[in-house]
């Protein structure tokens, strides 16, 4: 571990840390050149020194001026999209990535894993692995903030925000709560553990037997009644959810979105928002009758459809 900043341990960590001392050198090299100038015109320009003071001289013109200007400028715009490209780069996590929800609840971390395994305070990821956070909150902001992987996302209540990271070492390392949630805030903490694949491996089918999110939430699809109009023998005009998660979804209002998880979950609360056209507005609210739980197990659910066939009618 650096004496001066944590260890880096994913992928992400290194990247950003290249970022960081290159912004940092570039930035200590301006402040010693503009330190130095001001030293040596303090001395040589002082009051009573034999200097010249006339007229500027010829370095001095116009052009100089445009030039070093015009250099300083590009130099700035370069680094933004040098910053921006990278970071931007990795918003998007692989398609191979390992898929875990969190939800965040004052004052604790809840994970789960594919297949049904729930963590409490604490996640278990296998080393060199892309993993993918789908997380929410059943109260207020939280921030789920890992030091050793430079990754800090903000988890909000009612919406879905996403993250992923691939650790390079192994290791236990911290997580926090980075957003000031309430009285306990600072006991909101937990760990992450790497582990090596095969040992994850053995972990996962160690923990306690339980439904996969896909099959809990075929569960909840049916114990809710979602069944009666979006399967396909009803005779309900609902929209048919084969194929549905990741296409491009034409709205009533002319609008066009993506059914994302986030759309999934609105139209599970707030069925009048986004209303699909050629469907009228007759779907209830679920909100306060579903829980996070059962959202992200529905979502599943819906996601595990979306190799089917897609028959909108």
């Amino acid at each position: 571990m650096s004496v001066f900043m944590p260890e880096a341990a994913s992928a992400q960590a290194v990247q950003t840390d290249q970022i960081y001392y290159v912004l940092l050198a570039l930035s200590g090299a301006v402040i010693v050149l503009v330190g130095a100038l001001l030293l040596i015109f303090s001395i040589r320009y002082r009051r009573g020194s034999k200097a010249k003071r006339g007229a500027l001289p010829p370095i001095m013109s116009k052009e100089f001026e445009i030039g070093w200007t015009s250099a300083t400028l590009f130099l700035a715009l370069f680094i933004f999209w040098w910053v921006s490209s990278s970071q931007l780069s990795a918003l998007v996590a692989p398609k191979n990535a390992l898929e875990i929800h969190v939800v965040a609840k004052q004052w604790m971390w809840k994970t789960q894993h594919s297949n049904g395994a729930r963590e409490i305070n604490e996640l278990h990821v296998p080393l060199d692995k892309p993993v993918r956070l789908i997380m929410t909150s059943e109260d207020v902001i939280h921030s789920f903030f890992v030091p050793a992987f430079r990754m800090k996302k903000d988890v909000l209540p009612g919406r879905y925000t996403e993250t992923w990271f691939r650790a390079t070492k192994l290791g236990v390392f911290h997580l926090f709560c980075a957003e000031y949630c309430g009285s306990e805030h600072s006991r909101m903490t937990g760990r992450i553990v790497v582990m090596q694949a095969d040992g994850y491996a053995r972990w996962l089918a160690a923990q306690p037997e339980g439904d996969g999110l896909a099959k809990a939430g075929e569960a909840v699809f049916r114990a809710r009644g979602c069944s009666g109009c979006h399967s396909e023998a009803s005779k309900v005009h609902a929209p048919n959810l084969n194929g549905l998660y990741g296409r491009k979804v034409q709205l009533a209002d002319g609008r066009t979105v993506t059914a994302d998880e986030a759309y999934l979950r609105d139209s599970m609360l707030l069925p009048r928002r986004d209303v699909a056209a050629g469907f009228e507005p007759i779907m209830p609210s679920y909100a306060g009758i579903l829980t996070d739980g059962e959202i992200i197990s529905l979502t599943a659910y819906i996601r595990s459809l979306s190799g089917k066939e897609d028959n909108p009618q």
